[in-house]
């Protein structure tokens, strides 16, 4: 079982950047797979970001060159650092574990905005 704490959403304006952070606890978090959804209003959840157990990741095509996942095991948190951001980024944004089993757990989730 991993409970996970997103934090970091916000309102920003176009071009700005915010950095989300996923804690995770309860688990051993070096297993695991981790990752960022969004989901929009009106939109299925879509895969943002991911970064495996060996630091492989992948990225959604609408946010390659603009966000970089990263984790660090130490701290058993999992970071998405959002630069150039655009009004189409607007969602709440949900941190996802996957355990070695592929079974599930998700955050709550952090809304982030972004509007002039």
């Amino acid at each position: 079982q991993v409970q996970l704490v997103e934090s970091g959403g916000g309102l920003v304006e176009p071009g700005e950047s915010l950095r989300l952070s996923c804690a995770a606890s309860g688990t051993s978090f070096i297993l695991y797979n981790m990752g960022w959804y969004r989901q929009a209003p009106g939109k299925q959840r879509e895969l943002v970001a991911r970064i495996t157990r060996s630091l492989s990741t992948n990225y959604a095509d609408s946010v390659k060159g603009r966000f970089t996942i990263s984790r660090d095991n130490a701290k058993n948190t999992v970071y998405l650092q959002m630069n150039s951001l655009k009004p189409e980024d607007t969602a709440v944004y949900y941190c996802n574990a996957a355990d070695p089993y592929n079974k599930p757990y998700w955050g709550r989730g952090t809304q982030v905005t972004v509007s002039s």
